[in-house]
């Protein structure tokens, strides 16, 4: 049996479109973009994420939360390792 979408959410333009579906993939939301555009603006036109009617609830979950600035974190904020932990040969602090 198909799976019913249902509107997520509506962006104004692709770009930020597309980053908003692949937040919501990255969650495990299967999403998609239906862009509404016209001609060569089609990147500041409106895009309407759709999401299957059983995900609705916790996609809009993961989207209060993204507005609220709640989804801020990097990947560099969740490793206790900085990635340059190490200086190169020739960076040293007693220059």
């Amino acid at each position: 049996m198909k799976s019913t979408y249902e509107l997520a959410y509506t962006a104004s333009g692709s770009f930020l479109a597309e980053s908003i579906t692949a937040l919501l993939k990255s969650f495990g939301i299967e999403a998609y973009v239906n862009l509404e555009s016209s001609g060569i603006f089609s990147a500041l036109g409106e895009a309407r994420i759709y999401v299957p009617a059983e995900q609705l609830k916790d996609a809009r979950q993961i989207l209060i939360q993204m507005e609220q600035g709640r989804l801020q974190l990097t990947p560099w904020d969740l490793n206790d390792t900085p990635v340059n932990e190490e200086p190169e040969d020739g960076d040293s602090d007693s220059d």
